[in-house]
């Protein structure tokens, strides 16, 4: 089998990962990203660990959310957030062990 090919086989992933990765290229977003993993976090819990303020998360979560990278669900009066696509949750994985890890 040729992998050259391989990469190139469905145009909309390609697309959707160069979209991602765009969106997640600003330090903020991927903080946000590197704290929700495979959890699903409040607004007010992302602002406590983030450390600015709800108006800043809350227009970097709606650039997330456009991109179709966050989902949400509302549970009383809270909005949670947590990363839709199992994919995402994987480079996240893969961008904390490669970055976030002290070498031994």
């Amino acid at each position: 089998m040729d992998t050259k090919h391989d990469i190139l086989y469905d145009e909309n992933d390609i697309n959707k990962a160069a979209r991602c990765l765009k969106a997640m290229s600003h330090p903020l977003r991927l903080k946000i990203l590197c704290i929700l993993g495979k959890e699903s976090i409040s607004v007010q819990d992302i602002v406590a660990q983030v450390g600015t303020s709800q108006s800043n998360i809350s227009q970097h979560l709606s650039i997330l959310r456009e991109k179709n990278i966050l989902a949400t669900k509302k549970e009383a009066n809270r909005v949670y957030y947590y990363i839709d696509d199992q994919r995402m949750i994987q480079l996240i994985d893969m961008m904390r062990e490669v970055f976030c890890t002290k070498p031994h």
